[in-house]
């Protein structure tokens, strides 16, 4: 049921408006919702190297490390300089392909297919809003807990309002560019804990870091 869930995302997120905007490592990008709301999509940060409020991500990462949406693979490339066994995953092949050019490693897939050492993550990441995937934030809980291994973690970024929504978006470029319409969900700390703790997840701290927001979740 969840491979169905996601499967229109998968495909939305191949649309030529984000492929584009990562192969070229800029925006403008959008989510747009139905009702004409807009959420700017942060490519030239993606694009980057790591920032301070990365920095503090890659600082609670302990053992083989799983990137779940890994967009361009600036945190898989970062581990693979420190040594750190990681692996990206992501739906865009645009964006597998900037990961493996930047020195890291990901593979083509959703999150929901088979995938490599599944229960032996010692840390499984959600950042750059993506504990949205599918729309379905409990389902994705579930699915990482079945990645990670016991005592592992969980590192989410959550959104900075408090805010608990499923709604139906669409990629755009601001330039007339849109891609097909998907679930996705935006959650902020609290619910976001609420909602991992009914998925199996402990929370075990949450912080800030440049204005956005994090929290650990374990095993």
């Amino acid at each position: 049921m969840t491979a169905q869930l996601t499967e229109p995302a998968a495909r939305a997120w191949q649309a030529d408006p984000y492929a584009d905007a990562l192969r070229v490592g800029r925006g403008p990008l959008y989510l747009r919702r139905h009702d004409g709301w807009l959420l700017p999509l942060d490519v030239e940060r993606w694009c980057a190297e790591p920032d301070a409020a990365d920095d503090t991500v890659l600082a609670r990462c302990t053992g083989p490390v799983l990137d779940i949406g890994c967009g361009p693979g600036r945190m898989v490339a970062a581990l693979a300089r420190l040594g750190r066994p990681a692996l990206g995953v992501d739906v865009t092949p645009e964006a597998v392909a900037r990961t493996v050019r930047t020195g890291g490693s990901a593979l083509c897939r959703s999150v929901f297919d088979p995938l490599p050492a599944e229960g032996g993550w010692g840390t499984v990441l959600l950042i750059d809003g993506n504990i949205g995937i599918g729309g379905d934030p409990a389902a994705l809980l579930r699915r990482a807990a079945e990645l990670t291994a016991s005592g592992g973690s969980l590192l989410v970024e959550a959104a900075a309002a408090d805010v608990d929504e499923r709604v139906e978006v669409h990629v755009e470029d601001g330039n007339g560019g849109r891609g097909a319409s998907f679930r996705w969900a935006r959650l902020g700390s609290r619910a976001l804990c609420s909602v991992a703790r009914d998925a199996g997840w402990t929370p075990y701290g949450t912080w800030q870091a440049a204005g956005r927001h994090f929290v650990h979740l374990t095993r």
